[in-house]
């Protein structure tokens, strides 16, 4: 790995059991990588990099801190105040990510369903809402849902914002929006909501990762064109799109890579190359199921 020895080399006498064991992992291809998917301990139903949304900065969190009764009137603001029977608080929350007033709400909807929603200290942000009630029928398609959630952050001043994996169930698809700056995913800076699919109502919104980690960014010059990135992958993926996308890693950084999808028999990988090096930096599984595309 740090380049004093060649795979090469490695490989020169067969006679050797390490060298077997190269030529042995050579042969290896996507093909047969489904045969360990059972060692893995589920899958990230919440899309690719969801789990690395953490940041001590807390980049997104702007404005001035707000007290208690400011962040009710913007909690009732945000429900809807002729929607409300009543409203409670459950106080300063303190031991999390980013410190809240948690409310609870009675909703005047015909039924005993509770909303909970926490709004930040710090700039009166919507961190967490949900609203629990049950979706019957379903009539809003997926494409109808991405909308709906769009324009519902578009109305909270938050653009730019696209669509990417998302989960069915119980007639609530929850989406995952990440950020989109010049033509780049911005992959940390996600949004996820829950969107019921009897009228396109938002019963849920998350938006911890883009408190933590929005923001412009300056992306890197690219040292190796996405062509010689491609030449690169596997011979056996067939490549159904490209681009470019930044990723966090598990060190709290962003790296900016060519992001291909792409296709072996009837498995779908996403590929993240490093621009700056051309290091593949990390191999996603998508799985599509009836109640939605997920990865692992």
């Amino acid at each position: 790995m740090s380049g004093r020895i060649s795979w090469k080399e490695l490989t020169k006498d067969t006679k050797n059991a390490f060298a077997q064991q190269v030529d042995n992992l050579s042969a290896a291809t996507f093909s047969n990588i489904d045969e360990n998917f059972g060692e893995y301990a589920g899958l990230i139903y919440d899309g690719a990099f969801s789990e690395h949304i953490e940041s001590a900065e807390k980049k997104g969190l702007t404005g001035e801190e707000i007290d208690e009764e400011k962040a009710k009137q913007i909690a009732k603001e945000f429900i809807g105040e002729n929607r409300i029977k009543e409203i409670n608080s459950n106080g300063l929350i303190e031991n999390g990510n980013i410190q809240v007033y948690d409310f609870n709400a009675k909703i005047d909807d015909g039924g005993s369903n509770d909303l909970t929603i926490s709004i930040a200290k710090k700039g009166g942000h919507i961190v967490n809402m949900n609203f629990d009630r049950e979706v019957k029928t379903e009539v809003i398609s997926q494409e109808e849902a991405n909308e709906k959630g769009k324009e519902f952050l578009n109305s909270r001043g938050i653009s730019d914002m696209k669509p990417t994996y998302y989960l069915k169930e119980g007639g609530i698809v929850t989406i995952n929006y990440a950020y989109e700056q010049d033509g780049v995913t911005i992959y940390p800076d996600l949004i996820k909501l829950k969107v019921a699919l009897d009228n396109g109502e938002i019963l849920g919104a998350e938006t911890t990762g883009y408190l933590n980690n929005h923001t412009e960014r300056s992306f890197p010059t690219a040292k190796i064109s996405m062509e010689q990135a491609k030449s690169k992958l596997n011979k056996n993926l067939e490549i159904t799109s490209e681009g470019l996308a930044i990723i966090p890693t598990e060190w709290k950084t962003e790296i900016l890579c060519y992001e291909f999808k792409g296709k072996i028999d009837d498995t779908d990988f996403l590929v993240y190359t490093n621009v700056e090096t051309g290091r593949e930096e990390n191999i996603l599984v998508i799985i599509d199921t009836p109640n939605g595309v997920l990865t692992q």
